[in-house]
């Protein structure tokens, strides 16, 4: 896909389901492929390559004021803000330029570090930014890493060179917070357990090899764990900067059913791809 739009005339970035307000938009097969896609997939980490601006925008796109018609440009900030800028920052101050914080054009906005909530740039609904967090866990940073829309070809190269180091440093952040798996008593992985970080409501869940992974920065956290016929477990733990911290666990059978508590369910991996 190299522009936004559909041989339909729809905006694809504008045709996902939307955390803050309805989207009545005819749902789209290219935006039906990259759902399913994901669905199946867990991943953790996406990138997303955009055009038109010079700056890493992490959700979310936006805001509880859309439920009533209105679009302050605004921040509007997820459980796990401080990821999100963090994984911003990542890519902006290994980026050749974008940490500069210089606007493209004099009508245009300065980023200050090369960094912005959506929501505070323009509000949008339907981008698949806020869908991939919300309905997944998957943490997504839209990278806007030209101030041309459509640069030629040739001009593609000096572009690689100003984004290498950011994408491989963006990508290796992957490998930072928890991950593990999900055993019951005999050791058989669960599936689509699910899980969340205490204090963070976007929630995750399971591959069937039980396996988890989620994206945290140094500091104390407690894993709250439910599967389906089994007893609730929560867990202490610890995140260092050096390496994941790796945490199995094993869930109980339940003595009496009770119905799994709802969260927002999620799951993850890594992606990159190129839509907006």
């Amino acid at each position: 896909i190299l522009i936004r739009y559909n041989a339909r005339g729809f905006d694809l970035n504008r045709n996902f389901p939307d955390y803050f307000k309805q989207n009545n938009k005819r749902g789209q097969p290219e935006t039906d492929s990259v759902k399913d896609w994901i669905s199946k997939i867990q991943f953790v980490l996406s990138g997303s390559l955009h055009g038109g601006a010079l700056v890493a925008s992490y959700p979310y796109d936006n805001t509880p004021n859309a439920m009533f018609q209105t679009y302050a440009a605004s921040p509007s900030l997820t459980p796990d803000d401080d990821i999100f800028k963090h994984l911003s920052l990542v890519y902006a101050k290994n980026h050749a330029k974008m940490s500069r914080g210089v606007a493209c054009k004099s009508a245009t906005p300065a980023f200050e570090n090369g960094i912005t909530n959506g929501a505070a740039w323009y509000p949008l609904t339907g981008g698949m930014q806020d869908y991939q967090y919300v309905w997944y866990g998957c943490m997504e940073v839209t990278l806007e890493i030209s101030c041309c829309k459509y640069p030629p070809a040739y001009e593609l190269r000096k572009y690689w060179e100003d984004n290498q180091l950011s994408l491989i440093k963006f990508l290796a952040e992957a490998h930072r917070g928890v991950q593990g798996f999900v055993l019951d008593s005999s050791g058989t992985p669960i599936e689509r357990a699910s899980i969340k970080v205490k204090g963070r409501d976007v929630g995750f869940q399971t591959t069937k090899y039980g396996e988890f992974w989620r994206i945290l920065l140094p500091g104390y956290y407690k894993l709250e764990i439910f599967a389906e016929g089994f007893t609730p477990r929560d867990i202490e733990f610890v995140v260092v900067e050096q390496h994941p911290t790796l945490l199995n666990v094993t869930l109980q059978p339940a003595k009496h059913f009770t119905a799994t508590p709802t969260f927002i369910t999620t799951t993850m991996r890594i992606e990159t791809k190129n839509v907006k």
